[in-house]
């Protein structure tokens, strides 16, 4: 008679988080810290972001990853639809891009969020982005990015995860992020 009892172990997603600020990256650290989340954040300038990402990705093979930083409309109320148009659009794009190929090559199913204040958001979800800012182009407050991080991360993979379901807990709702949703990262073990 097996008299052993099995001891349930939850096992949430790795998060590898680029920020192209380093007080904002730094922020971000200790928030996931506080969470109690399993999370590498690393400084990274966007530009530099497309140039370091794969190898970032084959370093640490998180689960999620998220891209943020600073970014901006050039010329305010005036083409939406032009990535020169933003000041760090096309980096994101740029980094989704990298590592969609990543995810390729690995079979990785990685879920990705990027944008910051007022990015592209249309551009950015063609790239392959799962979550992105920021639809009705405003700014988005820091923790945004982690809040939905934080949803992927501690949700079991069989369950999918909509902005619905993130929503209200984000300062501006789906006006500063959105997307096509993902599931969830978390796996349960018995030991």
């Amino acid at each position: 008679m097996n008299n052993f009892k099995k001891i349930e172990t939850i096992i949430p997603g790795k998060i590898l988080h680029l920020d192209g600020d380093k007080k904002y990256s730094e922020k971000s650290d200790r928030y996931y810290k506080k969470l109690g989340l399993d999370a590498i954040v690393k400084y990274v300038e966007e530009r530099k972001q497309p140039k370091v990402v794969f190898n970032l990705l084959e370093c640490y093979n998180p689960d999620i990853l998220v891209i943020t930083g600073h970014d901006k409309m050039l010329r305010k109320n005036r083409n939406y639809n032009d990535i020169y148009n933003y000041q760090n659009s096309k980096y994101f794009v740029e980094t989704v891009k990298e590592a969609r190929i990543y995810d390729q090559i690995y079979d990785k199913n990685l879920v990705i969020f990027a944008g910051a204040c007022q990015s592209y958001f249309e551009a950015i979800i063609l790239a392959g982005a799962n979550f992105a800012s920021s639809p009705a182009r405003i700014l988005i407050d820091y923790s945004d990015p982690i809040i939905v991080a934080e949803k992927i991360a501690t949700t079991e993979k069989y369950k999918y995860i909509t902005i619905d379901d993130i929503a209200y807990k984000l300062r501006d709702g789906k006006a500063g992020i959105s997307g096509r949703g993902a599931r969830g990262k978390m796996v349960k073990k018995f030991l």
